[in-house]
């Protein structure tokens, strides 16, 4: 009979962008015997440690905006040097609201950086995640597998735990120190915690497809504003045949989406030109369109015995100012500096006062980006005219108000 019994000293729940990069962050800290963590990584799909082709279906053909920020932690962790070619440079941003004068404009020099950010696709981050991560031996897969149960020893409360156990779908229990769930929105091991979550329907949805257009975009990223909803051009790298290619996400009422989707190509593309307008010229192509609803999802706790939550688990939000990715990149930063800590003052890194810090600290950085996306849905979805003469003031008044734009594109370039 075999021992179905392993000692780790961190499980990772789900092995998608969250998770994978959490074990990559992770993985090189010491402990204080010099010796490197002991990490397994527990994913439903069919997984290696690899980026071979297998590796796809974690991850779908979706773009990602990268902070400036982002792309210096992933550069930090190994990541950024196989991605950095296919990703392109965001080096300014243009952002204006359809029919009214307000206008704003950023550049990254004024900002005295290269970049605001980079536009990659999500598979390409994934596979260089893996690409990184299959260097590290002290990271072991457990996939096709999924968590059963989690024991948290509660018929021990009021002793010092050192360790939870995991229960897989497969048999194996693992045993550690400390659980991080990076398993997604409908996380499992938030469920069985019984966290509760608040949930906010914007009845809005993304319609997402790459497109090609007759001007060049020059490394220019379109936030345009419009009574249809936002829609956001963000700059690819070309591809074969598309030399002109940009990354559409376009914010519709469920209604205006079923309309659009109907569309044939050549249609769309017009209907397309007419509401974002000539500041790309002619779309030339158009991708496949996928549709996703948006929700404002949060956890109303971060943290449970010996549990983390990061990423979606812990927060899905409004793709409005393309933070998502980027806060939940903190999330991963903050955990692995935290332990780093921990590890060096010779603490238990699962212990409740350390995992309080970490509820703390996230809580008030997803507070805000809430706060700030929240707002830019309220603002630019509504055609009341005190609100469009009041965003329009706004969006005018920050090309001369140094202030209040340095400490917007400061938060979005993830500072």
């Amino acid at each position: 009979m075999r021992n179905n019994k392993k000692i780790f000293d961190v499980v990772i729940s789900g092995g998608g962008l969250s998770g994978s990069l959490t074990a990559l962050s992770l993985s090189q800290l010491k402990k204080p015997d010099g010796s490197l963590l002991s990490i397994a990584i527990i994913e439903k799909s069919e997984q290696t440690n690899s980026s071979s082709e297998k590796s796809q279906p974690l991850f779908d053909n979706r773009v990602l905006a990268l902070s400036h920020g982002s792309a210096a932690y992933l550069q930090k962790v190994g990541v950024w040097q196989p991605l950095k070619a296919e990703a392109c440079a965001i080096t300014a941003i243009d952002i204006s609201d359809r029919g009214h004068f307000g206008k704003a404009r950023i550049s990254a020099s004024e900002h005295g950086v290269n970049a605001l950010g980079y536009v990659a696709d999500m598979a390409l981050i994934g596979k260089a995640q893996l690409q990184v991560l299959a260097q590290n031996k002290n990271v072991q897969w457990y996939s096709p597998d999924s968590i059963s149960d989690i024991d948290w020893h509660s018929d021990l409360q009021g002793k010092e735990q050192q360790q939870i156990t995991v229960k897989l779908s497969s048999g194996d229990e693992l045993n550690t120190s400390l659980l991080l769930a990076c398993d997604g929105v409908h996380s499992p091991c938030r469920q069985l915690a019984n966290i509760e979550v608040s949930h906010y329907d914007y009845q809005q949805c993304a319609l997402i497809a790459n497109v090609s257009t007759n001007k060049n975009h020059g490394n220019k990223a379109f936030e345009r504003f419009t009574e249809f909803g936002p829609i956001a051009m963000l700059p690819l790298k070309p591809a074969a045949g598309e030399q002109n290619r940009c990354s559409l996400v376009w914010t519709l009422s469920p209604e205006q989406t079923k309309r659009i989707q109907s569309l044939s190509d050549d249609v769309f593309k017009l209907e397309l030109e007419r509401a974002f307008g000539s500041w790309l010229g002619a779309i030339t192509q158009v991708g496949q369109r996928d549709v996703y609803p948006l929700v404002l999802l949060q956890a109303k706790q971060q943290t449970y015995h010996r549990m983390a939550l990061v990423g979606n688990a812990s927060h899905t939000i409004h793709p409005i100012a393309g933070q998502g990715f980027n806060l939940g990149l903190r999330d991963v930063e903050f955990l692995t500096n935290l332990l780093d800590e921990a590890l060096k003052n010779e603490q238990d890194i699962g212990n409740f006062s350390l995992l309080q810090r970490y509820e703390q600290s996230r809580s008030k950085d997803q507070r805000e980006v809430i706060q700030l996306t929240d707002a830019l849905v309220t603002l630019f979805s509504n055609e009341l005219p005190p609100l469009v003469v009041g965003r329009n003031v706004a969006l005018s008044a920050m090309n001369f108000f140094k202030p209040l734009k340095k400490a917007l594109v400061n938060k979005t370039m993830g500072y």
